[in-house]
């Protein structure tokens, strides 16, 4: 008996509601802090550089989980998990209202990632189980346009919240989301639990593993760069360690099997290099239109608008395209537009205006928009549906620890006491390219066609 291809009208539309709340709830959640910041230090009696760990605490712990939790989503049902998750995530901002020491401030961003953690592990393989495999392009375009929508708004609202109210309101906003998206939630997929075990050891291994490299990274950015080294190293050996034991799985944790295959291997290198290009110049920007240029802070906010600006409307348009069009041949155009851009952004005159810096930002958009949805879209629909979710998990590892490295590698920067400069554009650029070479690699190595037929993935040998 075949399986279903996507779900029935209407209940896919609903499904889409349920889930795009669902999205942007861990997105407006994981970005609204910021602004909080500075208040919370104040408040609470920590430094600068201690209050930072609410954002470190929040990515370390998502990221940590992910791949564990995508497989105890294949083991009770991808849909259970997912509103298991949601459930976690709204206890914990409940209790954010009676936070009163930075400690137990942690302790909430910690649950908070674990219950995000838990629904983002099963999201991407729900959101192949919604849409028919002719229009999952169209659906990853349309959840990249709620991530960039989202990111956009989070701000915004972070600030207005900090100033006009309590900052503990902060971690409380996204909760209505929640509530939505709980309510829509039998329209989700149904649950589908297959047998076998959870193999925990593998899990805390991935995740210990995943500390050890991000927690390596961020030690080196705060003037600790020998033991910070030394903790990153440790973490590539453990990966390597945990390689060798996966391979011998059936159903590994690490999905071993998944990455040996050219579409989803290469798929996965190309996003990792394109988000930690894009969060390097995200998180670059400020400083260098600060500090470089003499623009004050609500001024920056202006003028980077127009990358999440041009994402929204690229996003949705690539995601459709790459219904039409391989996925590969997408990534080397778009990796090959926003290699022009950061080469522009790299080289913006001491003078720049609004202008001169808005074009720049808007080729950057186009070029990573271009890519990253038709590379989602491969990752996810050339793995076999009954390891969605692991696919799906190595999808949202990806973007967290891409997102995770850029900002660290922008830091260690700073650390160094060089300056910006140009440096994290050309850097940012560097990783673009090899993230155009998988691309093209991957093209070759599936036999993909430059155009694709509607109902299929390219070709995965």
């Amino acid at each position: 008996m075949s399986e279903p291809d996507g779900l029935p009208l209407p209940r896919r539309i609903w499904a889409i509601v349920a889930i795009s709340f669902g999205t942007a709830l861990f997105v407006v959640d994981g970005a609204i802090a910021n602004v909080a910041l500075p208040t919370i230090a104040r408040d609470l009696g920590v430094t600068d550089g201690e209050v930072t760990g609410v954002v470190t605490v929040y990515q370390l712990v998502m990221v940590m989980v992910l791949l564990p939790f995508a497989t105890v989503g294949d083991r009770i049902g991808h849909r259970r998990l997912y509103q298991s998750g949601q459930v976690v995530f709204f206890l914990a901002s409940a209790a954010a209202l009676v936070v009163t020491e930075f400690w137990m401030l942690l302790a909430v961003r910690a649950l908070q990632a674990l219950g995000a953690g838990m629904a983002l592990s099963v999201s991407a393989a729900m959101l192949r189980t919604i849409y028919p495999d002719r229009s999952l392009g169209s659906g990853l375009g349309i959840n990249s346009v709620i991530v960039a929508t989202s990111y956009a708004v989070a701000p915004t609202l972070g600030g207005f919240i900090t100033e006009q109210f309590d900052w503990r309101w902060v971690f409380v906003a996204a909760a209505p989301l929640a509530i939505v998206s709980l309510g829509l939630g039998r329209t989700l997929p149904d649950p589908e639990p297959r047998p076998g075990r959870v193999d925990w050891r593998s899990g805390l291994w991935s995740a210990l593993t995943v500390a050890l490299l991000i927690g390596g990274l961020s030690v080196a950015t705060h003037d600790r760069p020998a033991i910070g080294i030394a903790v990153f190293a440790a973490g590539v050996l453990s990966a390597w360690f945990l390689v060798q034991r996966e391979r011998g799985m059936e159903r590994p944790v690490l999905p071993v099997d998944l990455m040996a295959r050219p579409a989803i291997g290469l798929s996965v290198l190309a996003a990792v290099c394109a988000f930690i290009g894009s969060a390097m110049l995200i998180v670059a920007l400020p400083f260098k239109l600060e500090q470089g240029l003499g623009y004050g802070p609500g001024e920056v906010g202006l003028l980077i608008m127009p990358y999440p600006l041009t994402m929204l409307v690229v996003a949705p348009a690539a995601g459709w395209l790459s219904d039409r069009i391989s996925p590969s041949v997408m990534g080397v155009v778009g990796m090959a537009i926003a290699i022009v851009g950061l080469a522009f952004v790299a080289l913006l005159p001491g003078d720049a205006g609004a202008f001169d810096i808005g074009w720049r930002l808007s080729l950057c958009a186009l070029g990573f928009g271009l890519f990253l949805a038709p590379n989602s879209r491969l990752m996810i629909g050339s793995a076999p549906r009954d390891r969605s979710a692991a696919a799906g998990g190595l999808l949202s590892t990806a973007r967290l620890f891409g997102q995770s490295t850029g900002a660290a590698m922008v830091g260690l920067i700073l650390a160094l006491g060089a300056g910006l400069g140009p440096a994290p554009a050309l850097i940012a650029a560097c990783l673009a390219l090899l993230a155009a070479c998988c691309s093209a690699f991957r093209f070759k190595a599936t036999g993909a066609n430059l155009l694709r037929k509607p109902r299929h993935v390219d070709v995965v040998r």
